[in-house]
């Protein structure tokens, strides 16, 4: 099974589902679970690709689809999901290009502890992110301003929030409904792997 809720076919999809779920299609031509899910409900799929396709895969966000896909991983980390670590580390991991910083960063932010591997703009982030992810009522001005200290413009700071915060909910709706990657083709990049 992969959710806890029933989740319809494309075979069985009415025409308003149909929609939808040809809006959510991968490049692979499938429908991931994270979608599927909420196939009993085509308006909250429709207005979840459309967040995530903003949040993270917009042609305009500045910072390096790579650093993107390290956030999307940290939290997913943080928040114990299986299912967005596996697509998005995989991601991440592709676009790294080199095994041996993948695994030192994959390790690292397991650990915890991005400053083995991080410093600068891409270690404020990931501060950033963890604290945005396990103590959102605690964050403060001061927690923007030392993003900016490491030079990051206002533009790269709210691509990065809105990544993390997409991945807080998302990570939420995976696991709060058992979505696995039963089925899924795993990784944006799956068949150049």
């Amino acid at each position: 099974m992969a959710a806890w809720i029933q989740m319809i076919s494309d075979e069985d999809a009415d025409p308003k589902l149909a929609d939808v779920l040809e809006l959510a299609r991968t490049p692979h031509g499938t429908v991931d679970n994270v979608m599927r899910v909420h196939s009993l409900r085509p308006n909250t799929m429709k207005g979840h690709v459309v967040l995530y396709r903003a949040a993270l895969h917009d042609d305009t966000n500045t910072l390096p689809m790579w650093l993107q896909e390290c956030i999307s991983s940290y939290v997913s980390i943080l928040n114990d999901c299986p299912y967005s670590l596996a697509n998005h580390w995989a991601n991440a991991r592709h676009l790294i290009g080199d095994d041996v910083r993948a695994d030192a960063i994959d390790a690292a932010l397991h650990a915890r502890q991005p400053e083995t591997v991080f410093d600068g703009r891409e270690l404020e982030l990931m501060r950033y992110a963890e604290k945005l992810t396990l103590r959102p009522g605690k964050m403060v001005e001061a927690d923007v301003l030392a993003l900016r200290e490491a030079g990051l413009d206002d533009g790269e700071i709210l691509e990065a929030n809105q990544i993390i915060g997409y991945f807080n909910y998302a990570n939420r709706l995976l696991n709060g409904l058992g979505v696995s990657t039963d089925g899924d083709v795993i990784g944006y990049y799956a068949e150049d792997a």
